[in-house]
């Protein structure tokens, strides 16, 4: 093995030590180089790099995305004063560039959905989704017999929606932005209280029994964004984070992430609880069971 593929090698197990699978084909011409971290959205390029040969090989890496930053040397020694400079130049060049096409692709994106979201009509309250659910359309829009859900900002542009099929199935657009969106129900003109829950069936219902607007952040990663969101955006409403109680899946991850959310913004917490042997994580669920009795297969 010659020197230059050692030292690439080399690299490449520091990544991975650090928990960060490395691309293919790894340059070493000393620019930054984004790639795909695995676990990531598809598409998306989060984790960098950048390595040289020239004299002492060198070079650094890390993920955007879970916060890892770190440096490698041939030998173990620290990057000189002068190498640190020129890395962290590098990668601030790196950060603005990737923004800025973030930002592109996302405006790109909102432009197709709201021209999907204008040609479409109110939603019908007998789409099968909704039957199943027994809960009315409220601001959902349909083409087809596709659902539309709009998932919007504290200012009310709309930058994505979420496609829900007759059978239950929900789509996303490709490369448009979702963090710190979300799906109002309700009128939030002067809300006294907000409730923040993960899906919109969900939400719909919690809005049904309690007559409360609520904010649907789609999913358990979002509940945490869309309560600072709130928070910032509503400062004197009393914000409820309404978690998912996904008891038969270790780590219960939406109790995990709605607790964390309520402890950031000094919400308050309430989890759907359910018989032992009842099927069911969320507060649609609980509601259904509740409407037939508490039977269940």
């Amino acid at each position: 093995m010659n020197a230059m593929q050692n030292a690439i090698d080399r690299f490449s197990s520091a990544m991975h030590a650090a928990g960060i699978v490395p691309p293919d084909g790894i340059k070493c011409d000393g620019r930054i180089h984004r790639f795909h971290v695995e676990g990531d959205k598809a598409g998306s390029l989060n984790g960098w790099y950048l390595l040289h040969l020239d004299g002492r090989p060198a070079g650094a890496f890390g993920s955007w995305k879970l916060g890892i930053q770190s440096t490698w040397t041939a030998g173990g020694l620290p990057l000189s004063a002068s190498e640190r400079a020129s890395i962290s130049n590098r990668l601030a060049i790196a950060r603005v560039q990737a923004e800025f096409e973030r930002r592109v692709q996302h405006e790109a994106a909102a432009a197709l959905a709201q021209a999907e979201w204008s040609k479409a009509e109110q939603a019908n309250p007998t789409h099968a989704y909704l039957l199943k659910k027994e809960v009315q359309p409220y601001n959902l829009r349909q083409h087809q017999n596709t659902l539309l859900v709009p998932l919007l900002d504290p200012l009310g542009l709309l930058w994505n929606v979420q496609r829900i099929l007759p059978d239950g199935a929900k789509l996303f657009s490709k490369g448009a932005r979702a963090g710190g969106l979300f799906s109002p129900i309700g009128d939030l003109t002067t809300p006294r209280t907000i409730l923040i829950c993960e899906g919109w069936a969900t939400g719909a219902t919690l809005h049904e029994e309690s007559g409360y607007p609520v904010l649907c952040a789609m999913n358990a990663g979002n509940l945490l964004p869309v309560a600072k969101a709130a928070r910032k955006a509503w400062p004197a409403a009393e914000l409820l984070v309404c978690a998912d109680n996904d008891r038969n899946t270790p780590g219960n991850p939406g109790l995990t992430k709605a607790t964390e959310a309520a402890k950031a913004v000094g919400a308050k917490l309430t989890v759907p609880q359910f018989p032992d042997c009842a099927p069911g994580s969320d507060f649609n669920d609980l509601a259904l069971l509740r409407r037939k009795g508490g039977r269940h297969a």
